[in-house]
């Protein structure tokens, strides 16, 4: 599975926000976006103001990067997301949380989406109680997501749940206990994206 391997905290840097690649550290004063609000690179020159293109790509990268996907996949959707009925922008946005790996994370099973990621990798996940392994597996209403009953997987989100609250999204129900599940309850919509987008920007950008 290809991934970014590069410094994490560059790319929050890069794109001027928080994208929180690295879980709670993100949230604590270790965090490099808060100590260094400055980009990455050479400072020896100043950076005039951003051209239209540069806007729009920005905001596409800031995407890529807070999802963890690369080119290929990000077209995919993209291309998806158009022969989709309804906003083209907010159709893509749905696909992106709608992912496994996003949803895992989003449930709090995972600090990160990356940790999320490996958790779905390393098979400690299943829906509707079939194993799944596959970080893009888009989800549907109705779908439980359940942690392997098996004390390792339960040990690992159990610990993650009771150290890192985090305020689940609407379209998404939390139940915990002895063996930790969610539910999707319906679509994701615009207002829950976690991360400010402006969807119409990577739209104008895909489409020429």
């Amino acid at each position: 599975m290809a991934r970014n391997l590069g410094p994490s905290c560059r790319l929050c840097r890069r794109e001027g926000t928080k994208l929180f690649l690295k879980g709670a550290r993100c949230d604590s004063p270790k965090c490099a976006a808060e100590r260094r609000e400055n980009p990455p690179g050479s400072q020896t020159f100043r950076r005039g103001k951003m051209t239209d293109y540069a806007v729009h790509l920005r905001e596409k990268q800031k995407v890529k990067r807070y999802y963890g996907v690369l080119e290929a996949q990000f077209r995919k959707y993209f291309r998806l997301a158009e022969r989709t009925k309804g906003n083209t922008g907010e159709v893509f946005m749905s696909l992106l949380e709608r992912r496994l790996d996003n949803v895992v994370h989003r449930l709090g099973f995972g600090q990160s989406r990356a940790e999320a990621r490996q958790i779905v990798c390393h098979g400690h996940i299943t829906v509707n109680g079939r194993r799944v392994d596959i970080p893009s597996y888009l989800t549907r209403p109705g779908d439980v997501i359940r942690v392997k009953n098996r004390p390792k997987s339960l040990e690992q989100v159990k610990n993650n749940l009771a150290e890192h609250h985090r305020d689940v999204p609407d379209f998404l129900a939390l139940v915990e206990g002895d063996k930790p599940e969610g539910h999707v309850l319906r679509l994701p919509e615009a207002q829950d994206v976690s991360i400010p987008v402006q969807a119409q920007l990577i739209v104008e950008l895909c489409s020429k």
